[in-house]
């Protein structure tokens, strides 16, 4: 078949490069350039370059930094300042890694795009990573069903450290297998604060509220906090942790609480994105990238919303967040958190 394989310069796109060459498809590699860090693309494509060499595989770069500013960086910038949580991941993989990026593959008139996601596809489905501890499927689900056909995950089958090993056992690639791995987002320096602090002030004092509205408080900005987080604002008279419940960006406030004034039972989506046909769901659920999977009863209404009942009661549900729906290991649906 004739592959493009999405190339970062890291080892997980480099071993899904090599092993899709080694049996034997047209490959094509492609670097995608999605923002403008300083240094960064450089050092990357030099990478690319070196893996298309020893490979003898042509390979394009695609500047996509206006399509991520548009999809992802803004939106990302906007949740922010609406008192949300976004998943700034979850949007690249749908409109930019499998939305753009896949369309550039079928105007190279390839019939696989191949990524070095950590997942399994199977009857059309995303199924979770052999490898538990890197399994991308959350971040995945956002995708568009249409695009899964076009997919392909070499590494869904292998461990993280197996690729290394692999990597390492080829003279060429052995530093791929050593070089740090990037794990927070792509364009986040340091805080993601200082992002914002691009676009608007971030540091106006507030106040804090508990759960009755009563003034307890100050804090230093309403951007600078996420439900469930515990510190970085005044509680007087506090004697245990207290965490953000609840945050109000038109007035400027956070509400806090208690830890068991975190939890949650149930709670809706909007734009539920159905990978089956169902109208109701009994499943479980993920509502964070790191969190267990919860037993819940989806009820899917008929503007494409839903409302979520959860069987055991979770802390700290974020809103902008992705909830995650699974059916044993396969990924049934998924919608962002209202």
């Amino acid at each position: 078949m004739k592959i493009l394989v999405a190339m970062s310069g890291g080892v997980d796109s480099t071993v899904t490069a090599y092993k899709l060459k080694n049996a034997g498809h047209e490959v094509i590699g492609c670097y995608m350039k999605l923002h403008g860090k300083p240094n960064y693309h450089e050092e990357n494509i030099k990478k690319v370059e070196k893996v298309a060499n020893f490979l003898q595989i042509p390979y394009h770069i695609l500047d996509l930094q206006e399509d991520f500013k548009d999809k992802v960086y803004m939106p990302f910038v906007n949740t922010y300042k609406e008192g949300k949580t976004p998943n700034p991941c979850a949007l690249c993989n749908r409109f930019i890694k499998l939305g753009k990026l896949l369309e550039f593959a079928k105007s190279l008139g390839c019939e696989k795009l191949a990524t070095g996601h950590y997942a399994r596809l199977e009857n059309g489905l995303i199924r979770t990573a052999v490898d538990e501890s890197k399994d991308q499927s959350y971040f995945l689900a956002s995708a568009d069903k249409e695009a899964l056909k076009y997919l392909i995950f070499p590494l869904g089958e292998m461990k993280k450290e197996d690729v290394k090993a692999f990597a390492s056992s080829i003279e060429v690639l052995k530093s791929f297998a050593t070089q740090k791995e990037s794990s927070e987002i792509c364009f986040v320096e340091n805080t993601y604060v200082q992002v914002l602090d691009q676009f608007m002030n971030t540091k106006i004092p507030g106040e804090v509220l508990d759960s009755s509205g009563k003034i307890v408080g100050k804090h230093e900005g309403y951007m600078h906090y996420t439900i469930g987080k515990r510190r970085g604002f005044e509680v007087k008279g506090a004697h245990e942790p207290h965490f953000v419940l609840k945050i109000n960006p038109e007035k400027n406030q956070i509400v806090v609480g208690k830890k068991e004034e975190l939890k949650i039972n149930e709670f809706e989506l909007k734009n539920i994105n159905l990978f089956i046909e169902a109208k109701n769901l009994n499943c479980e659920v993920k509502i964070r990238y790191r969190s267990k999977s919860t037993p819940c009863e989806v009820k899917i209404l008929e503007d494409k919303s839903a409302k979520i009942t959860l069987k055991e009661s979770v802390y700290g549900i974020a809103s902008g967040q992705m909830a995650v729906f699974y059916d044993g290991d396969k990924v049934i649906a998924s919608g962002f958190i209202e």
